[in-house]
């Protein structure tokens, strides 16, 4: 298994990895999102991933900045996250957030958020008590879902702090 920088050439693939993974209420929507974040244009950039098996994309992930309100932080929040349901149970999700953590190191980034099971992203570090001051976008459906991981000392004891999302993400109903 391989994972890369995934391109403006890999939309159909990324589709496709979206379009198998989640129910039918919410394929098409996540395939939408994961799309619209690879094409968006943001600064700092959005950070896409692909894994590969055998010259096949099978998994996809994005990372995309967030604004901190009345904070110096920089932060970043996982969305979407799949893997073809044939290659699921071989820790090619991990793989992807392991390198894209890595990748996040690399520009500094104080905090990354994740609004997702707990039991699966508790096993990277994310927790509902590093996100509690940090209030997401809109309201949400599943709030135990809202965790973050502090990936710098600049990010510990904030104020309650709003944070904004990229424009594929400011939609309430991907909340």
């Amino acid at each position: 298994m391989h994972i890369r920088v995934a391109t403006h050439r890999d939309q159909d693939n990324i589709h496709n990895v979206h379009w198998s993974a989640f129910p039918e209420s919410e394929r098409e929507v996540v395939a939408k999102l994961a799309i619209n974040l690879l094409l968006e244009k943001t600064t700092p950039s959005v950070i896409s991933l692909v894994a590969e098996s055998e010259d096949n994309v099978v998994g996809h992930m994005a990372f995309s900045p967030v604004t901190l309100d009345s904070s110096d932080s920089k932060g970043y929040i996982l969305a979407p996250l799949a893997v073809k349901p044939e290659y699921q149970k071989r820790r090619i999700g991990s793989q992807l957030i392991e390198t894209g953590m890595e990748q996040l190191s690399i520009v500094d980034v104080d905090i990354l958020f994740v609004y997702g099971d707990p039991n699966y992203y508790g096993r990277f570090g994310f927790n509902a008590d590093a996100a509690e001051s940090y209030i997401p976008p809109y309201k949400l459906e599943y709030p135990f879902g809202w965790q973050a991981i502090i990936l710098s000392e600049r990010s510990i004891k904030q104020p309650l702090t709003q944070i904004a999302c990229v424009q594929s993400l400011s939609d309430p109903a991907l909340w």
